[in-house]
């Protein structure tokens, strides 16, 4: 990468800033993820060396400029994992998976007010360049972990009930700004339920839209000899319901 940088090196690399890898950083982020959900181990091993090679690239940039060095990165990590599991590197003890992840924020709490970076508000250490939903899940556990939380799966459903009509009253009256604010609590609500009910629900979205390609797809091979755009509604949903029947 400092070969690629260098005064020799490639064009495209060398005009790359902080700013403009971002995006590569999500996508192959996320095609990490597309390997693992097909469990194709083939491609997570060439995904994780692309995912790899956008830490190296920004770090080789911030060592340009004299920031820090890739080195800096790892030793950092190294003393971070070793600090944060007093279980496993000291006498601490923590039996549970619970306990261990307890521990592990009240560590990190003391890091950041150690550094002069605590946090004032509860919800500032949760990205907001995350994924909506992911976001949404974390601010619900967060605030869970004071208390503030529904006191049961019932009641989430009660108020997923309560947000649905909310949504019909603001199609009543046509405005598009409350039909959006109401569909955000409805999508909220919804991150909340999975909270409670143990599921990842950036996962199980995920998992809905690769299931809804797979059968599409049944439904588009079904319908290639006259065409999808000449297939009417009803033999689209019968395809569907064949492909169903087929998972």
């Amino acid at each position: 990468m400092s070969l690629l940088r260098g005064p020799n090196g490639c064009p495209w690399d060398r005009k790359q800033t902080f700013q403009s890898l971002k995006p590569y950083l999500l996508e192959e982020a996320y095609e990490v993820l597309d390997s693992i959900d097909a469990e194709d181990w083939n491609a997570l091993s060439e995904e994780l060396g692309d995912l790899i090679l956008q830490p190296i690239f920004l770090a080789q940039m911030a060592s340009e400029d004299g920031f820090f060095s890739i080195a800096d990165s790892l030793r950092a990590l190294n003393d971070k994992l070793v600090r944060r599991h007093p279980h496993v590197f000291g006498d601490a003890k923590a039996d549970t998976p619970d306990e261990v992840k307890q521990r592990w924020e009240l560590i990190k709490k003391e890091e950041k007010r150690q550094q002069g970076r605590e946090q004032t508000q509860l919800l500032d250490g949760i990205s907001r360049s995350q994924p909506a939903l992911a976001e949404a899940q974390q601010i619900g556990s967060k605030v869970a972990g004071v208390g503030f939380d529904w006191p049961d799966v019932e009641s989430i459903l009660a108020k997923l009930d309560e947000e649905l009509n909310e949504l019909q009253q603001a199609r009543r009256k046509a405005s598009h700004e409350e039909i959006e604010q109401e569909l955000g609590d409805l999508l909220f609500v919804i991150t909340n339920l999975a909270r409670r009910l143990n599921v990842d629900s950036e996962q199980a979205l995920r998992g809905a839209n690769r299931k809804f390609r797979k059968r599409f797809a049944h439904v588009e091979r079904r319908l290639a000899e006259q065409g999808i755009q000449a297939a009417t509604l009803g033999q689209m949903e019968a395809m569907w319901q064949e492909a169903k029947q087929n998972p």
